[in-house]
């Protein structure tokens, strides 16, 4: 438990505390963005390695909650929105994603598809996941390995915002204005509107993904789902 807890400390802080804070731009200025990229590349791929690791070699007999069989329908129900905002992220250019920055200056009308719901899809996606999983488990392990995910998906949502209206300035200004990071914030706000055309191609990739899950669930994360 201790490990596991070392590590997703590690996890969330090798994220939070390099690409959000003045240490980015310490790294750039001295070295390059190239450098920094390289730099922060590698240390996301170690401690999510290790949190990997961890993961799969601890024993998980301590719980906060017992399983219960009511509590799995809250992941297999939860995964289907998250699988169609991660799959939707991919299919929409987003100025919040790295390296896609001109977006912005490429086209006015950047908030279409899965972006009208929230700017961080994928973010959004990967706390459905979180959270759901850690509902669903309960063992002190698991609470503590999924719920580092759930934490830095959601806050890095708004730290990705503060950076990118500092380095895009009017442009970001603009997107904010017709977009939301809490998902359907802009849309319940009459700020954008729901295109369902848009959302149909994410809506297929995204069910395909959780069915190909569900079967494959037993190998990708040693427990079997069963309806």
């Amino acid at each position: 438990m201790l490990e596991m807890f070392i590590v997703a400390v590690l996890f969330v802080g090798t994220h939070l505390g390099i690409s959000s804070t003045g240490l980015r731009d310490r790294i750039v200025a001295s070295r390059g963005l190239q450098a920094y990229l390289g730099i922060y590349s590698l240390l996301a791929i170690l401690t999510l390695a290790a949190m990997i690791w961890v993961y799969s070699q601890s024993a998980r007999f301590e719980y906060f909650w017992l399983p219960d069989v009511g509590l799995y329908w809250i992941p297999k129900i939860a995964m289907v929105v998250a699988f169609i905002l991660i799959a939707g992220s991919f299919m929409t250019p987003n100025p919040t994603m790295v390296g896609m920055e001109g977006v912005l200056k490429e086209t006015n009308d950047a908030a279409v598809g899965v972006l009208r719901l929230t700017r961080h899809p994928f973010q959004w996606g990967a706390v459905l996941w979180a959270v759901s999983h850690v509902a669903a488990n309960g063992d002190r392990v698991s609470v503590v390995f999924f719920t580092a995910f759930a934490v830095l998906s959601f806050f890095g949502t708004f730290l990705m915002d503060r950076k990118k209206a500092k380095s895009l300035g009017d442009g970001w200004t603009a997107y904010a204005k017709v977009t939301s990071n809490v998902p359907f914030a802009a849309v319940f706000g009459g700020r954008n509107r729901i295109v369902l055309k848009e959302l149909l191609l994410p809506t297929v990739a995204g069910i395909a993904l959780y069915i190909a899950v569900f079967w494959l669930h037993e190998w990708i994360g040693g427990v079997a789902i069963f309806l």
